[in-house]
């Protein structure tokens, strides 16, 4: 789940926040001096309608005065949607917020700036496991008076080949000369008979430092436990990206974010001091929870702030700061060799983003329509003269009625079109899941320096954000997401057939890093697309039933690993088959929504039909 991997816009993500857009005839009223005012009509839906500053029984407004209103809502004039095109079909719907504070300026990049700095310590979290969870090379621990001897010749002596085992019967602490022990070991040895170790040592030269590994011995029969560690982190996303939706709806935007994010600082610094595994196996799946919703009410957030087009933007460049996060902490781990240590050193970070509780404002579209109208006013105001925009005298607000919705997940199986992108988007969203995080998260398991591979796989995902910015602009999303599927299929491939062969370790790594490019170019299009051929009707629902498949893929991420240690080639060969066959199932999808024919038949009814050709949520 790229912690990260959302929805466009807030309406596929928490609740059902519909304000009106503005038709043409209300913008030419506007033009003439009317005011604003958001109200309701007979269909349920808020709408646009003026109420004149004059009364009947005045005169009309002379020419220079209608001049002088129509300089006075110049700065908040939107352009009308071209001819021919419904509304709702509109990739540049605004509505009388976005009208009135502007659909991005100033205000807009400062604060959704500041939100995607929320990113950072979610991926640190997410991503510490790769340093924290290392292998180290470990063996049978030697007796005091055989400390100075060489590893490799304790391990001859001792019977231990596998590093969990050693001949039974020699009387290890008891003083002797070589001979004498040699000859002890021959018979031990004799015999065949093996006691499993009780403690072990671990290389202390390995570039890799104190891990969960040294610190637990999770070793031998104990190994399978470093899994389960992440499995407990990720069961946790998993569980609070199903319900962090329903939870940022209910409470608000900022005060879910904020919450949230203190309490991963809280959990973060307390796996610091934590020495019990079971504790810490705890504090993990508390930290994946938190963790999950700090990244959907920051997103959100952020979507809520902009207008028109600038959605799709804005939830784009809030992954930026994830590349950059895999970077940094690749360099701390270097620098630190130490779980305890990197620890402290992600989790401080939260602290300060605590006090952005200042500056960030909550959602002006989730407080309108909860009714804090002198909320949404003071934000407003706030935004507009930031960005040097001058509001109508005496515009209103009204917060719109929000409809019973009755929807669930039966709905995505109710017309051919909702089953064929349901079914396509699960298992889409799984196999991104899978190969993504099947690639981040098992570098140490590739070769090489693990520091350097994971600085490089956070370095080819800056320009493959960017690039999928620009290219789903100007080409459709279909044919540029089965491309960036089927590349890394390949590129995985390559790096399958390269696997085992350290003469050429690099070209290995070179293929992983394509296919890295490549899988979060994909990674960046998918919530976009996901979002856009949904109806709007039934969009929740969805975005969270794709939400599931992601987390069962990432629950199933950690154990992926184990693969190579049956054959050396089944983890690249299972990330080439998921890719190819995720690409395959794009083939599937259409280009472009079939809205209206798949809500009416989806959702069945005239009230689902309205709700699925209304004004785009907010």
């Amino acid at each position: 789940m790229n912690m990260a991997k959302r929805p466009e816009s807030p309406e596929e993500a928490g609740g059902d926040l519909e304000l009106p857009l503005l038709s043409q005839q209300d913008r030419s009223q506007r033009r003439s001096g009317t005011i604003p005012v958001c109200i309701m009509h007979n269909t349920g839906k808020p709408s646009l309608t003026p109420t004149t500053t004059t009364n009947s029984s005045t005169s009309p407004p002379t020419e220079q005065q209608l001049q002088q209103q129509q300089q006075q809502q110049q700065g908040t004039r939107p352009q009308s949607p071209p001819p021919g095109r419904h509304p709702t079909e509109d990739e540049d719907e605004t509505d009388v917020i976005g009208d009135l504070m502007g659909h991005y300026g100033k205000w807009q990049l400062l604060m959704t700036v500041l939100l995607s700095l929320f990113q950072v310590p979610n991926t640190f979290h997410i991503s510490s496991s790769v340093y924290q969870a290392a292998n180290k090379d470990f063996w049978c621990q030697r007796p005091p008076q055989y400390q100075q001897m060489p590893v490799d010749e304790w391990r001859n002596l001792s019977g231990s080949t596998d590093n969990c085992h050693r001949w039974e019967g020699i009387g290890w602490s008891n003083p002797g000369n070589e001979t004498t022990l040699l000859e002890l070991a021959d018979d031990a040895a004799a015999e065949g008979k093996l006691v499993a170790c009780e403690r072990w040592e671990y290389a202390t030269q390995d570039n890799v430092g104190n891990t969960w590994t040294s610190q637990w011995d999770l070793v031998c029969d104990k190994e399978h436990m470093k899994n389960v560690a992440e499995m407990f982190f990720l069961l946790g996303v998993a569980t609070g990206g199903i319900i962090s939706g329903y939870l940022s709806d209910k409470f608000g935007r900022k005060t879910m974010l904020f919450i949230s994010a203190i309490l991963q600082t809280i959990f973060g610094l307390c796996l610091y001091f934590c020495s019990s595994f079971e504790l810490y196996l705890t504090l993990r799946a508390l930290l994946g929870l938190v963790s999950v919703s700090v990244t959907y009410s920051a997103l959100i957030l952020a979507i809520e702030y902009v207008d028109g087009k600038w959605r799709t933007i804005a939830g784009m460049y809030n992954l930026f700061p994830l590349p950059i996060s895999y970077m940094i902490i690749s360099g701390l781990a270097y620098l630190t060799q130490d779980y305890q240590a990197l620890q402290l050193c992600i989790g401080l970070p939260g602290i300060f983003l605590c006090f952005l509780w200042f500056v960030v404002p909550e959602s002006p579209r989730w407080l309108l329509v909860k009714g804090r109208v002198d909320e949404v006013r003071r934000i407003i105001e706030a935004a507009a003269k930031f960005n040097g925009r001058q509001l109508p005298v005496d515009y209103q607000l009204t917060p719109p009625t929000q409809e019973s919705s009755s929807q669930n997940i039966t709905h995505l199986f109710r017309s051919s079109y909702l089953r064929r992108i349901t079914i396509c988007f699960l298992c889409i969203w799984f196999t991104m899941n899978l190969v993504y995080y099947g690639i981040i998260l098992n570098m140490s398991s590739f070769g090489g320096n693990v520091y350097l591979n994971s600085a490089l796989a956070g370095l080819v995902e800056i320009p493959a954000i960017a690039v999928a910015m620009y290219i789903i602009t100007k080409v459709g999303k279909k044919w540029l997401f089965c491309a960036t599927l089927f590349c890394a299929g390949v590129a995985c491939f390559c790096a399958t057939i390269t696997e085992g062969r350290e003469d050429i370790l690099w070209l290995k790594i070179t293929f992983l890093m394509m296919g890295k490019f490549t899988i979060s170019a994909g990674n960046t299009i998918m919530p976009v697309y996901t979002a856009e051929l949904y109806p709007t009707a039934i969009r929740n629902v969805g975005v969270g039933a794709c939400n599931v498949a992601a987390g069962l893929a990432l629950i199933l991420t950690p154990y992926i690993s184990l693969l190579n240690k049956i054959e050396g080639h089944l983890l690249m060969a299972l990330l080439t088959a998921w890719s190819i066959f995720g690409g395959f199932v794009v083939l599937f999808l259409p280009a472009t929504a079939v809205r209206r024919n798949a809500a009416n038949s989806g959702t069945g009814g005239g009230h689902h039909q309205n709700a699925a050709s209304a004004a785009k949520q907010v």
